[in-house]
């Protein structure tokens, strides 16, 4: 029997079969809700209010989650409904992945401009009747005589378009040539283009250059679709080890696809593209199994640098162009980490050096007279505002400071708009007031005293009343939500005191503190630093630099040095797994407490 969901406030109706679940016909129709556990009905991120129509009874995972009370009202969980008959459900803005605020400027030293791929005119004698040369050989004779450069490998694509574009541009053509191959060959005005991507758990960051002067011409930025198949890249991984890779290469180059076309109007003008991400972001991109990354000891298929035809992953480039992945360093730390490294100069120092790039998967390296040590650890999603009962990214509306003064919560959201729920500044910024204000204690426990209420589950903290945000309900801060703000703090400072440990030094000893990635970039440090998250230091020792990896990313993209030497980082780098770790059990219980150590 066909059924129609009719989706508000986005308009979007989409049909399906009797019995179909409503998550599964929202991720058909491309609406990206938030599913941390993947559809397992553990998170709770999917609700949505039945607003029409029939569907299947509560589950056992939906009382848990949502409550009678919830439930009575209508909210249900999308993993969880199977659909009846016609129905019309609201969608609220805290289950949508939508478009959130982007971090995507970053350290951006001068590098030199020395691209792999070079750019050359030529203008050349057309055929005469008495000389049989092809219009291959002419245009390698050309390249020889002009230039000196020994072309000997067209791509075939090249050879399929050089008679035509030749004779329409009276014998003048721009020439694309990377090593000893012909990639490219285009009309003498067309400029080319190259193509930096930082392709994250939960955003892809694309970076625009035109590859004849190294000008950055655009950047943007959106959120990564595999998003509707789980949050984090364990759950994505459970998603390809049960349905296979092949969906999640899809819906990524979709992805990476809209982007292109929302920064170049003729994306077959892009010569290049450079590649960073974690380790199953690479995998996944390519099409490669991704089991063994979720079992010890988390073994990658390939950890090297890889350079493969764009077309072969159906992105939108040149038709001969080639995409180049910048080499990873372990199952958990993937080329975003080496590239974060290169633009941070890290690796560069005599100094002692902290980097930290926050997010599910926090990675951590320690420079200490000339040595790399990094290490990765599960901070989980709370801290991009998933597994939060009020949870957001940081979209418009999204809680992002707070400050208690006496019994008032003071507020500031994303693009000042009416408060939405608290993403994961907001989060930190919330514990830690909380316990300045003795309203939670070491442990984390919320006590009683103004603002605190217990919900029929567990106590929670009231930080926007539902009459003055914009969706209607209270904001909380829950007893659970502290608690997985104390999981994600402890795993962040457990890997910083591992490394530590591995030098020999203490915190006393580091320099500096760089703070690196979206969640980086707005972090207030007193905050982390207050609950425990980062070391007691100076606060002239934080420095927040933003997307880092991504600008290593176009680095490498503007030039074949910065590409060896990042490679050479990879080398460099002594990876510490951070469960294996003498001590790590001990460390982490005492990471738990607040500040903790």
């Amino acid at each position: 029997m066909p059924c129609c969901v009719a989706f508000e406030p986005l308009g979007i109706h989409a049909d399906c079969v009797r019995g179909t679940l409503l998550h599964e016909v929202a991720r058909n129709t491309g609406i990206a809700l938030l599913s941390a556990c993947g559809g397992s009905g553990t998170c709770g991120n999917c609700r949505m209010k039945i607003v029409e129509g029939t569907v299947s009874s509560p589950t056992a995972q939906e009382y848990e989650k949502l409550g009678i009370q919830e439930i009575e009202q209508g909210y249900r969980l999308a993993c969880q409904t199977q659909i009846l008959e016609n129905i019309r459900v609201y969608l609220p803005p805290a289950s949508l992945a939508i478009d959130q605020r982007l971090s995507l400027a970053g350290p951006d030293r001068a590098a030199p401009f020395d691209p792999l791929v070079e750019e050359k005119q030529l203008i050349m004698q057309p055929p005469l009747a008495y000389n049989y040369q092809a219009d291959w050989e002419r245009m390698a004779a050309g390249l020889q005589s002009s230039y000196g450069i020994s072309a000997a490998n067209p791509d075939l694509t090249v050879l399929q378009r050089l008679p035509v574009l030749l004779r329409e541009n009276g014998w003048r053509a721009r020439v694309s040539i990377r090593k000893t191959e012909v990639i490219d060959v285009r009309a003498p005005h067309q400029s080319p283009l190259g193509l930096a991507l930082d392709i994250g758990t939960s955003k892809i960051a694309g970076y625009l250059v035109d590859m004849e002067s190294g000008t950055s011409i655009g950047m943007g930025g959106i959120i990564n679709p595999q998003i509707a198949y789980g949050e984090d890249v364990i759950q994505r991984i459970s998603y390809a080890m049960e349905q296979g890779v092949q969906q999640l290469q899809k819906v990524l180059v979709a992805g990476i696809n809209n982007l292109i076309e929302k920064l170049c109007s003729n994306p077959q003008r892009i010569v290049e593209t450079t590649v960073v991400g974690n380790t199953v972001m690479h995998h996944l991109l390519l099409g490669l199994p991704v089991k063994q990354l979720g079992m010890a000891p988390y073994t990658a298929a390939v950890r090297g640098a890889l350079e493969v035809k764009a077309r072969d992953l159906n992105i939108c480039s040149a038709p001969g162009a080639y995409i180049y992945l910048l080499p990873a360093i372990a199952g958990f730390i993937g080329s975003d980490h080496v590239a974060m490294i290169l633009a941070t100069r890290i690796h560069d120092t005599s100094k002692t050096i902290l980097g930290i790039d926050i997010g599910t998967n926090t990675e951590i390296v320690l420079a200490h007279r000339g040595a790399l040590w990094s290490t990765s650890c599960a901070s989980g999603p709370a801290l991009e505002g998933g597994n939060i009962r009020c949870g957001v990214r940081s979209v418009a509306g999204a809680i992002e400071r707070i400050r208690l003064h006496g019994s008032e919560v003071i507020c500031e959201t994303v693009n000042g708009a009416r408060a939405i729920g608290i993403c994961g500044s907001g989060s930190i910024d919330a514990v830690a007031e909380l316990f300045r204000a003795d309203i939670i204690n070491s442990r984390g426990q919320l006590m009683s005293g103004p603002g605190v209420r217990h919900n029929g589950k567990e106590k929670e903290f009231i930080l926007v009343p539902g009459a003055e945000n914009g969706i209607g309900e209270d904001i909380t801060i829950t007893q659970k939500d502290i608690q997985a703000i104390q999981l994600a703090k402890a795993a962040v400072r457990t890997g910083i005191e591992a490394l530590l440990n591995n030098a020999n030094i203490t915190s006393n000893e580091i320099d500096e503190v760089i703070i690196t990635g979206g969640f980086g970039t707005y972090i207030d440090p007193a905050s982390a630093i207050a609950i425990g998250m980062f070391p007691d230091l100076q606060r002239e020792k934080f420095k927040q630099v933003g997307n880092a990896a991504g600008i290593g990313a176009r680095r490498v993209l503007m030039s074949k040095s910065q590409r060896s030497i990042a490679e050479q980082i990879s080398s460099r780098v002594t990876y510490i797994e951070l469960m294996q770790h003498p001590g790590f059990s001990k460390t982490f219980a005492r990471a738990m407490y607040i500040p903790g150590l």
